[in-house]
């Protein structure tokens, strides 16, 4: 294998082994301190998704980031100092544990010394997304392996993949990332200076990984295109079958819940994207059978290349007839969850649509056309009918205010019993509160799930079309 293309498949592959990370983030104008917590906390789930040990984190506040090192000079200099301590710790646990060694009377006596911790800082992950100068500048200056959050996103998405299709995915997305970044690979074949004997052929070997990133790119969609037409297929033949997508952010409980209601063994864990691929199940509650499916879960800054390899996976999303809305009403931040929900599921309605609408058009279409349906579809999202579901409640919790305590209540402050009040009234009882785990509130759920289904049944099929005869276990009297 050229070595180029072996630097380029170490870039992409999944490292399994467990590194200690920094994490790094910003407080702007647009996102205040409390948010910047938010995302570091949710960086820091991501990296111990992906099996690095977050040890410390660092913030700064700026107006913007900065363009050459992302954060200034001298937060550069303390995350530097911080790593190069962590080094001189390792050296001195080293030179300890080789004294030991030299002093053991025997072999076995040798291999009863414990190795030494490793305090070394493997990587430095930063919340927003980084430009290749700022990857280089940042590698040169730390010394270790730098992230972004997309880069550690995808990471995770390599190791969860699967099946064939979340492969093409994921690997599609990793070669759209990898492409604006691959200069950085290569300064040793930069052009060199002007003057005679000093001309070059330039940077002919990025010249070369550039076209086979491209070509793979191109082979990822066509083959995403095939796998679309496999699953519209598959879909058509469903029957006539309504169909319910359960969708979310990620880590809300949506694939414990399917299991839950179609007896089903999809794999469930407390980890961040532990679903990537669609699992489609036949639900029957009562006399009234129906498609579940399970997507992949949202996440804020969710990466835009991310979302557009994933689009053949969501499919499911703009087809499905009724979606479940999970929610973790345990998070702290779970109103924003939902808002991120609402918003990714706009867009991917809204570029779906313009993608329908002009692919099989054999003429070609106008631009100025397009450019109004465009802008008709600007403000329009999804027009789903929706049931939003509070899932963990058994892990709610609350601090109830000191009656002599007249400062506003706060989110902490506010119990269950209020919270579905208030979002009952907002919702028009469209909300159903649950525990998945524990089963609490599961029997509401089929009840309201049952009618939802049953309206959209009746209305596409009012001949009740093999929605079989619904019969009491116990008959009467009479009837026997």
């Amino acid at each position: 294998m050229p070595v180029s293309l072996r630097v380029m498949k170490e870039f992409i592959l999944s490292q399994s082994k467990s590194e200690n990370a920094v994490l790094v983030g910003l407080i702007t104008k647009s996102q205040n301190e409390q948010k910047t917590k938010e995302y570091l906390d949710e960086l820091a789930f991501l990296a111990d998704t992906a099996g690095a040990v977050p040890v410390k984190r660092f913030v700064q506040r700026l107006e913007t980031p900065n363009n050459a090192t992302y954060v200034g000079p001298g937060k550069l200099e303390e995350i530097k100092q911080f790593c190069k301590q962590r080094e001189d710790e390792y050296a001195e646990y080293l030179a300890d544990y080789k004294a030991e060694l030299a002093n053991a009377r025997n072999k076995k006596e040798a291999q009863d010394i414990p190795l030494p911790p490793d305090p070394r800082i493997g990587m430095v992950i930063f919340d927003d997304d980084l430009g290749p100068k700022q990857l280089q500048i940042l590698e040169k200056e730390l010394g270790c392996k730098i992230l972004d959050r997309t880069s550690l996103i995808l990471d995770i998405f390599a190791s969860r993949a699967q099946t064939d299709t979340a492969k093409t995915q994921v690997e599609l997305a990793q070669y759209q990332y990898l492409l604006p970044r691959l200069t950085g690979l290569w300064t040793h074949l930069e052009r060199q200076k002007g003057g005679i004997g000093m001309r070059g052929p330039g940077e002919t070997q990025i010249e070369t990984d550039r076209r086979i990133v491209l070509d793979r790119i191109s082979l990822c969609k066509k083959w995403l295109e095939q796998i679309d037409r496999q699953k519209a297929t598959q879909r058509k033949n469903r029957g006539k079958l309504v169909r319910v997508a359960l969708v979310g952010y990620t880590n809300v409980g949506k694939s414990t819940l399917l299991n839950l209601l179609a007896k089903s063994d999809v794999f469930a864990e407390n980890k961040l994207f532990a679903t990537l691929d669609t699992t489609v199940r036949k639900v029957i509650i009562d006399n009234l059978p129906f498609l579940m499916s399970d997507t992949v879960g949202f996440i804020r800054k969710l990466p835009t290349h991310l979302v557009e390899s994933f689009k053949s996976t969501l499919d499911e999303v703009r087809e499905a007839d009724l979606l479940v809305h999970v929610v973790d009403i345990s998070h702290p931040t779970f109103e924003d969850q939902i808002r991120v929900v609402e918003e990714t599921l706009n867009d991917i309605c809204r570029d779906m649509t313009v993608r329908d609408e002009h692919r099989d058009d054999r003429n070609g279409y106008n631009r100025k056309d397009k450019r109004q349906f465009e802008r008709n579809l600007k403000d329009q999202g999804h027009s789903k009918p929706m049931l939003l579901v509070f899932n963990k409640i058994d892990n709610y919790s609350f601090t109830p205010k000191d009656e002599d305590d007249l400062t506003p209540a706060t989110r902490e402050n506010i119990s269950l019993d209020e919270m579905k009040q208030t979002w009952m009234a907002r919702m028009s009882n469209n909300c159903i509160f649950i525990s998945a785990k524990s089963g609490q509130g599961i029997d509401e759920l089929k009840s309201r799930l049952y009618e939802m289904v049953k309206e959209i049944h009746t209305q596409r099929f009012p001949y009740n079309d093999f929605l079989f005869q619904k019969y009491d276990e116990e008959m009467t009297e009479e009837e026997a």
